[in-house]
């Protein structure tokens, strides 16, 4: 009697479904998620710009005490900061030392509308406007005088503004690239290296081009160049630091978050001041805002106010070389962890 062999089995394949309630959930997942970036996107750049304008602007006011009080009362509170003032002169300085953006000094004859459209031409704009408002209603005439005008090369500040995506990009290249370029923990301070060394180079390069070659910047070039060098280390040593941890969906996130908040909440093309506070006060804590405060003290004013988005970009680096540290350290520990096991192992005979 014959053996029947023995009916060989042999298991299923497992293949990815396509189709079924698995896929559509899947699906359902992928564009709701998609639909909440986009509306996300749409209120970063949408919602400061629906609620711009003067939000508690300093200004100064300067002339007769009957009729500089009653505009004081007249102008103080959610759009204007007013600040009364002796003279003209001192309204002026006022300007030049950045405590106020304008100003008017008030007199029988007329007004003198004081602005900085270096400080904020949106600002310089409302202030004229209102400064002929004014000057209307006593059927006088209003003379506008720029303290702190752009440089005559590019009166309307264009090169100035356009100074914010090679600001955000000038730090998200470089973390990019150097991370391609030199992968893993054994290259981690090689890429540190690189980025601050770029930042020294791009902020040169960005500043002679802006100062010398368009002559949208005045002031002191090596102050400016290192104000950009700060701005860009601060996005590349961060973004190189959450790369380090997390991968690239670290630096994804913080990239998405330089790019769809920082740049809009900046203030580079209006100052600060006409973006509501809320708004305000986050930009510019954000390396993109601050760099933007930075440079216009520096290539403006001559230094004043850059203390404060200074102090910013320093903390954004040293919070960069942090998570660098403990990348490298947690790297470091798992190569100890792994060395003496691999000398253990018997080699195959």
């Amino acid at each position: 009697m014959s053996e029947q062999p023995a009916p060989t089995t042999e298991a299923p394949t497992a293949e990815a479904p396509t189709t079924g309630a698995g896929s559509v959930r899947k699906l359902a997942a992928v564009l709701l998620g998609l639909t909440a970036v986009v509306t996300l996107m749409l209120c970063a750049f949408a919602l400061p710009s629906i609620h711009s304008g003067p939000h508690e602007m300093p200004v100064g006011v300067t002339g007769p005490d009957g009729t500089t009080q009653a505009l004081q009362q007249k102008l103080d509170g959610e759009q204007w900061d007013v600040t009364v003032y002796d003279d003209a002169d001192a309204l002026s300085s006022a300007i030049k030392d950045r405590d106020v953006i304008g100003g008017f000094a008030l007199s029988a004859t007329g007004i003198d509308v004081y602005t900085a459209t270096a400080a904020s031409p949106t600002g310089s704009s409302a202030l004229t406007a209102l400064g002929s408002t004014l000057a209307a209603q006593q059927q006088a005439k209003a003379t506008v005088h720029d303290v702190v005008p752009y440089p005559e090369d590019d009166p309307r500040g264009s090169g100035f503004a356009a100074a914010g995506l090679p600001l955000i990009f000038g730090g998200m290249f470089p973390a990019v690239i150097l991370t391609r370029l030199f992968p893993g923990h054994g290259a981690l301070r090689t890429r540190l290296t690189g980025a601050v060394l770029f930042s020294l180079l791009a902020g040169a390069a960005v500043t002679a081009l802006l100062q010398y070659g368009t002559g949208s910047l005045t002031g002191n070039y090596w102050l400016t160049a290192v104000g950009l060098s700060l701005g860009m280390a601060a996005l590349s040593m961060t973004f190189i630091g959450l790369e380090a941890l997390v991968g690239f969906a670290g630096l994804g996130l913080g990239a998405a978050l330089m790019m769809f908040l920082g740049n809009p909440l900046s203030g580079l093309g209006t100052g600060p001041h006409w973006l509501p506070s809320g708004w305000s006060t986050l930009g510019q804590i954000l390396p993109p805002g601050a760099s933007g405060s930075l440079l216009r003290a520096n290539a403006y004013f001559d230094g004043i106010g850059a203390t404060g988005p200074a102090l910013v970009l320093a903390a954004w680096v040293a919070l960069g070389l942090i998570l660098i540290l403990v990348a490298d350290r947690r790297g470091a520990k798992a190569a100890r962890t792994v060395a003496p096991s691999g000398a253990a192992a018997p080699s195959p005979a």
